[in-house]
């Protein structure tokens, strides 16, 4: 059974109930705190090819960040919004749990669950 990987912001409430999710369903997680040790862009590329998703939907959208540097803006494209998550890792959203080559964001929390 590969491991799982979550993408853990300590301070978020739904990324906390995330891993206690994994935690009681006897899941030791390998924690990635993305705010100290952000992730590159090969990392994000990749990220996004487990969880089936455009860049977009990788962004928090109620982050300073993600207005300051016009990320709001419908025409900018994947590459820009990977190098800006890459620059800017609050801009990622959390919590992301990875096992193999599959992956889900988190909101809510339960869905870590189908990767078990």
């Amino acid at each position: 059974m590969p491991n799982v990987t979550l993408y853990h912001n300590p301070r978020c409430s739904k990324s906390q109930a995330a891993l206690e999710l994994l935690t009681a369903h006897g899941i030791q997680p390998d924690i990635v705190a993305y705010l100290e040790t952000p992730p590159d862009r090969a990392t994000l590329a990749g990220l996004l090819d487990k969880l089936g998703v455009a860049p977009r939907q990788l962004l928090r959208t109620g982050e300073p960040a993600y207005t300051a540097l016009g990320l709001n803006d419908p025409s900018v494209d994947g590459d820009r919004v990977l190098d800006a998550i890459a620059a800017h890792p609050v801009l990622l959203e959390r919590p992301i749990a990875v096992r193999g080559d599959r992956a889900v964001i988190g909101r809510p929390p339960e869905r870590v669950l189908e990767l078990l």
